[in-house]
């Protein structure tokens, strides 16, 4: 008997032992740990999105704007597990139950976290989801502020567009506390001051019953909106810029002649940043990626092609700079002019006879160039190319600007480890061969030689302080600047200037054409040229002729002539802003 009750004792201490520590594992060791459970058991945080700023234009325009929109989100540790309420809950919503189970694994591994199971949708299913709560509690309507890109493709390479933030990006310290889920600036404007338009998320804390239904609000942080930004563009001048440009690839800068304010910066075609609002899907994405002409290609800082003739403005400045020729110094063009025993040719065939400097600009005659190139090194030139901003990006806000190419004797030997040659100089002075620019770099090019030499920088941001001004001003003698202006005049008032087809009764209008030639063009001849051995076009221009205000580079890729292709549209873009409709706001 006293055996069996000592047994029993000893079976009753170890019980209480093992209960013991049972306990004190659930209470001491991981007590902490289960009261977190509990606690996110019965308070949730609900993210409260914060409105990013609005984009206006120059003149107040809004250019992008927020709208409200509504998701269908499902807490996972709420979704039913039979099928058969799996399945009401998709007829619900519209989705099968393979559709929601696959959302939910897909949707991340907090099992409190929201997972989303329907965007943006209808005010009838946000009532039947809200009416139909009682019986799935783990059901909820977010309301999801939403950005409207208000005219689409317009300017879209300025804007840019939104996306989720990257596993690189989450890892940037310039984008803590942002939401995993969240929506950033991945282009554009909407990337360069995403910090400035982003604002700060807020978060509602609801308290919830083991059914997940509301019992009451525990406590709520307002979210901080974005800052709104203004930009230096003018809607209605973009818009006359893009309109001309009739869908062809190409670009149309047009700068503030004194302050570096980009009045338009139009690069087509374009996408629609529409899009990528609410995360776009893969079959929009592969057409946007795989199109041949490059929608995402910002053509007016990432175009770097040879600038044709609108780069003798560089070639004439710099012989008259250096003293190799005066304003009435003539050569005799015969439409061709022969150098070592190679033949280069004028565009003119029968040449233009004797020629000073300003018909050599107003006509575009090579011969006249060949000339200069013959007594102008190739350093020479690169140095005055450099001075006037070719060769280095201008500094613009946007991302991705390239540099174009400046070449030198000793770039060459650098980069392809061979010398110079004579003949290449004369490709140079005519604005071919291995030199090539942006159109942006261009635009500053032609506000440079008609402001008194500085360099501005140019800018989309209205209102800065540090912006706008003069990176460096170059040495150009007044008198030199006013025979170049002159003879710019001449190509668009004189009847043989090529670029008269950019002349108009509003405004005096000043500029030059190019013409860049496409390898594996000449085989072809009249009007049975494909559009991809077609010549590139160029336009660069100014106005009015006194105190100019506007300077504006066009290019056209296989658009033919600079005469025929791209000096209309700056007449268009110039009329447009001499109408008054673009207004200071300064």
């Amino acid at each position: 008997m006293g055996k069996r009750i000592l047994v029993w004792a000893y079976i009753v201490g170890v019980m209480f032992i093992v209960f013991f520590l049972r306990l004190w594992d659930l209470q001491i060791v991981k007590g902490g740990e289960y009261k977190r459970l509990a606690e996110q058991n019965r308070l949730r945080v609900i993210e409260i999105p914060a409105p990013r700023g609005v984009i206006y234009d120059r003149n107040d325009i809004p250019l992008v704007r927020n709208i409200p929109s509504f998701d269908i989100s499902v807490v996972r540790e709420d979704l039913p597990q039979d099928p058969e309420s799996l399945a009401a809950i998709g007829r619900l919503i519209g989705l099968s139950a393979a559709e929601i189970e696959d959302r939910v694994e897909k949707g991340g591994e907090d099992p409190f976290g929201p997972v989303k199971l329907k965007q943006d949708v209808s005010f009838e299913e946000v009532a039947r989801v809200e009416a139909r709560r009682v019986d799935f509690p783990g059901l909820q309507v977010e309301v999801v502020i939403s950005r409207d890109y208000i005219y689409g493709e317009l300017a879209s390479h300025v804007i840019g567009y939104l996306g989720r933030l990257t596993l690189e990006q989450a890892r940037d310290p310039d984008y803590a506390g942002v939401p995993m889920r969240a929506f950033i600036g991945q282009r554009g404007i909407e990337k360069v001051y995403d910090r400035v338009l982003r604002g700060t998320a807020g978060e509602k804390i609801i308290e919830v019953d083991a059914r997940g239904r509301v019992i009451k609000v525990a406590g709520i942080q307002p979210p901080v909106k974005g800052e709104d930004l203004k930009l230096t563009i003018d809607l209605k001048l973009q818009s006359e810029a893009e309109d001309a440009l009739g869908g062809r690839a190409g670009a149309v800068v047009a700068l503030d002649a004194n302050s570096g304010e980009v009045l338009v910066m139009a690069s087509t075609p374009a996408f629609d940043p529409n899009l990528f609002a609410r995360g776009i899907n893969y079959s929009d994405w592969k057409r946007l990626a795989r199109d041949p002409k490059k929608p995402f290609l910002n053509r007016a800082l990432q175009s770097q092609y040879p600038p044709g003739s609108t780069f003798k403005i560089i070639s004439a400045l710099a012989a008259l700079e250096q003293g190799i020729i005066k304003s009435s110094t003539r050569y005799q063009c015969r439409g061709s002019i022969d150098i070592g025993g190679r033949v280069f040719k004028c565009w003119k065939e029968q040449g233009h006879g004797s020629t000073d400097l300003y018909k050599a600009i107003v006509e575009s005659c090579d011969v006249y160039f060949y000339e200069i190139a013959k007594k102008i090194g190739i350093d020479t030139l690169s140095k005055y190319a450099t001075d006037f901003g070719l060769g280095s990006p201008t500094g613009i806000e946007l991302a991705g600007e390239r540099s174009g190419i400046v070449p030198s004797a000793e770039w060459k030997l650098r980069t392809k480890k061979e010398k110079w040659f004579t003949g290449e100089t004369l490709n140079t002075v005519i604005g071919q061969g291995y030199l090539s620019t942006t159109p942006i770099q261009m635009a500053r090019l032609m506000s440079a030689v008609v402001n008194g030499g500085r360099l501005n920088k140019p800018h989309l941001l209205k209102g800065q302080d540090d912006r706008g001004k003069a990176g460096s001003t170059v040495n150009i003698s007044p008198e030199n600047t006013r025979v170049i202006k002159k003879a710019l005049m001449g190509v668009v008032a004189d009847k043989t200037g090529t670029g008269r087809r950019a002349a108009s009764d509003i405004v005096s209008i000043g500029g030059k054409t190019g013409t860049t030639q496409v390898v594996g063009g000449k085989k072809f001849s009249g009007k049975d040229i494909p559009e991809r051995y077609r010549d590139h076009a160029w336009f660069v221009a100014f106005a009015p002729e006194d105190k100019p205000e506007i300077a504006i580079a066009v290019f056209v890729e296989h658009g033919g002539h600079g005469s025929t292709a791209a000096a209309p549209i700056a007449k268009r873009v110039i009329e447009k802003y001499f109408k008054k409709e673009v207004v200071s706001t300064e």
